[in-house]
């Protein structure tokens, strides 16, 4: 988040406004993480990480995680539903939160610096970049590639609202602005798409909207 949109975020949280968290493992993380090849042991970023149990998932494979999130409520939230006595220092402009193989670093995702996150071998974003405003999002994307290795892979979970042309029925493809933000550096294959009718996430409009979930494997191109 950054510092226009962090009050709403810590908002969220002390009035528990979390219904964007999943009550289970994400499933396209378990069908689709193997595709990175990603070795266990490799320690994996997770952006914006809520208090989310993808984490969980991701150290049951073996590797080293570590999220970023603002929230403390969600960090603290995070290691006391799951029985874990998390330890907590200072580091940087951070609050360190740890326990086993997760840590979870409790500040601003744009004030990191690589040295915050040791080696990272992959990033996991299950709807970071489309959590931000639009405007946001390409901002996001140059500071990720300056805080993790150039050669680090991303598996990216996306929420898309379709184009006004698109149809149902029509071939799914990469969305423009994942080509636009992505193409220079990466190799982007796209995985899956489960294309579902949700309610509006705009309270006021009281009709179902197609999504599509989208699930991108995305290789950074040799240097």
């Amino acid at each position: 988040m950054t510092g226009r949109d962090n009050e709403l975020w810590q908002q969220s949280w002390r009035d528990q406004n979390t219904d964007f968290h999943q009550e289970v493992v994400n499933q396209h993380l378990v069908r689709f993480w193997s595709g990175l090849g990603l070795a266990a042991g490799e320690r994996v970023f997770v952006p914006l990480c809520g208090k989310s149990l993808d984490m969980l998932w991701l150290a049951q494979q073996g590797h080293a995680v570590i999220g970023v999130e603002l929230s403390p409520l969600a960090a603290h939230a995070f290691f006391h539903e799951n029985g874990m006595q998390a330890t907590q220092r200072r580091l940087g402009a951070f609050t360190l939160w740890e326990h086993g193989r997760i840590a979870i670093l409790c500040g601003d995702f744009f004030q990191l610096k690589a040295g915050d996150l040791g080696e990272i071998g992959a990033v996991f974003d299950r709807a970071a970049l489309t959590a931000l405003p639009d405007d946001l999002r390409a901002a996001y994307l140059k500071h990720l590639r300056g805080i993790v290795p150039a050669t680090c892979r991303i598996l990216l979970l996306t929420a898309e609202e379709p184009e006004a042309w698109e149809t149902a029925d029509q071939p799914f493809a990469v969305a423009e602005e994942i080509t636009t933000l992505y193409a220079d550096a990466y190799e982007i294959r796209l995985d899956h798409v489960e294309s579902i009718f949700e309610a509006d996430p705009d309270p006021e409009i009281r009709e179902q909207v197609r999504i599509e979930h989208k699930v991108y494997l995305l290789t950074p191109k040799a240097l």
